[in-house]
């Protein structure tokens, strides 16, 4: 059984919608709206969360930028930023992250994704595979941990980087020395990766049992393990499963349509495990975890259901198995991340008072 404190994260959405996922990615504006943002974070500030995951892609508005202006305009909540290797050198990467945590005052956490779309990754001057990404990844993180580390400057010689004298010229504020690094990634190289490199391996939600051998891996290394799972919390179990099958029913064939099509796209080990595995009978895995949105919003859609005692229920039997960390998506998000700051998290904290 887990015995640290457990510790949760919100992920920002890209629209107020509760059917994110439904539509192609390509179809999805990133036109930042700062207000928007700045009010998420406050939100999950008043919330309780432990940080708020500012995702990346080529239809969102670059992370550490909108880390700054959220920053800004709040005193507690991290931003984890997701970062993918590769696109920008680790040296220029460590002084994007240093700035912004001596902005912020140390409030910078990583996940480090390595991509699930060839195409995307195309996009961005990427034309390595899935696997050679993932090795790539742990020079990255290398060079990283060596910069934030360093009293002297870096030289380094690998297969995809080679560095001479390298040294940040600012530091990492905030007194920790540097960023928790979450790796995120269902495949082996995303394993291997985390326990090398990370303080945490993120994965997409599966039920408990399945999920302890993996955990106890990480464990043994000294690595947490954390998962990314959605909440559909209701005052009573029964309108909180309504809502769970509405949902499915308003994002639609177009939407399951939107899903096969990236999921054949891919190279991503997760979300292929989870579209083949979601979608048999009603998709209750337990009694508090359901899989139906996955064909229809993607693996962030596994789901927690129920009223606030079976979510803290739900997010037990997750730490009995090893699980530490949850990275939230809300159906909605606003209002959901405000029941659960109000009425799980209490639950949660005051079992593990007990």
């Amino acid at each position: 059984m887990n015995a640290r404190p457990l510790r949760f994260h919100w992920s920002v959405p890209g629209s107020g919608t509760d059917v994110r996922g439904a539509t192609a990615r390509a179809r999805t504006s990133a036109l930042p709206d700062a207000g928007l943002h700045v009010e998420f974070a406050q939100r999950a500030e008043e919330a309780g969360m432990d940080s708020v995951l500012v995702p990346i892609g080529h239809y969102r508005a670059d992370p550490v930028t909108m880390a700054a202006v959220m920053g800004a305009e709040t005193s507690q909540v991290t931003f984890m930023l997701a970062a993918r290797p590769g696109i920008v050198s680790p040296t220029y990467f460590v002084q994007q992250v240093n700035t912004l945590a001596l902005l912020t005052g140390g409030r910078v956490s990583i996940n480090s994704v390595a991509g699930h779309s060839p195409a995307e990754q195309r996009f961005y001057g990427d034309t390595l595979s899935h696997d050679e990404r993932y090795r790539r990844a742990e020079e990255f993180w290398t060079i990283c941990h060596a910069l934030w580390a360093a009293e002297e400057p870096v030289d380094f010689d690998g297969d995809y980087y080679r560095l001479r004298g390298a040294r940040p010229g600012v530091p990492f504020g905030g007194g920790r020395g540097r960023p928790e690094i979450y790796v995120g990634g269902n495949s082996a190289q995303a394993e291997r990766v985390a326990r090398t490199q990370a303080d945490c391996h993120l994965r997409f939600a599966a039920a408990p049992d399945d999920l302890a051998p993996l955990a106890t891996r990480m464990l043994e290394s000294g690595t947490e393990t954390g998962i990314v799972v959605s909440i559909i919390v209701r005052p009573t179990r029964d309108e909180a499963v309504r809502a769970a099958y509405e949902l499915v029913e308003r994002a639609g064939e177009q939407a399951r349509r939107a899903q096969r099509q990236f999921t054949a796209r891919s190279d991503s080990v997760g979300f292929a495990e989870a579209q083949a595995a979601a979608g048999s009978d009603e998709g209750w895995l337990t009694r508090h975890l359901w899989n139906g949105a996955v064909p229809y919003l993607g693996p962030p859609a596994m789901s927690l259901v129920g009223a606030p005692g079976d979510i803290a229920d739900g997010l037990a039997e997750f730490a009995c198995a090893g699980i530490s960390q949850f990275v939230f998506q809300g159906r909605p998000d606003l209002e959901t991340m405000t029941a659960f700051g109000r009425d799980v998290l209490p639950l949660v904290r005051e079992r593990e008072r007990r």
